[in-house]
């Protein structure tokens, strides 16, 4: 990993949003395999221990790589790639991000977002619309996954738990 792009909270977010939506793929029915850059890369570091995935071809596909595949309960797999955003918007970064990964994979991009309710949306491709805002819809609508209702409440009272209450400043921190 790159030092100069370490940052532990951003990497705690994004994993505890990953972990999230996994634990909500199996508890609604779906096989969940996490596949990721993480994933791949660690295995790939125990190989070769001067692997540098940064300059070079296979180094940005692996980079690429979603997050998950998801088998739906009729055998149907997709790729899934997770973000975690405090409020829903790309960071200024995301659009090359989101544009090769798109390239190779296509893969659903599912928002864990805990400024507003529902604080899981979903995007397929082009993602981004022209006035570079994501273009969601709820989860709870994507027909393929048959997400269980009690399972999402249950995630959704996670993320009021553990996450909303730090990210989103009170109403009297704002005065």
């Amino acid at each position: 990993m790159n030092q100069s792009n370490f940052n532990p909270e951003s990497m705690l977010k994004g994993r505890m949003a990953e972990t999230l939506f996994e634990e909500l793929m199996k508890k609604s029915g779906n096989i969940v395999y996490r596949f990721g850059y993480e994933a791949v890369l660690q295995n790939l570091v125990q190989l070769e221990k001067k692997f540098d995935g940064h300059n070079n071809e296979v180094g940005e596909k692996l980079r690429s790589i979603p997050d998950f595949i998801v088998i739906d309960k009729n055998g149907r797999p997709e790729f899934v790639e997770v973000k975690f955003r405090w409020n829903s918007e790309p960071h200024d970064n995301d659009h090359q991000k989101i544009e090769r990964i798109n390239k190779l994979w296509s893969p659903k991009l599912v928002l864990l977002s805990c400024k507003e309710k529902p604080y899981f949306r979903i995007s397929n491709p082009p993602y981004i619309d022209s006035d570079k805002k994501f273009i969601t819809k709820p989860l709870l609508e994507e027909s393929n996954w048959m997400i269980n209702q009690k399972a999402y409440d249950e995630c959704e009272f996670l993320i009021e738990r553990y996450l909303r209450h730090i990210l989103i400043p009170s109403q009297n921190s704002e005065k």
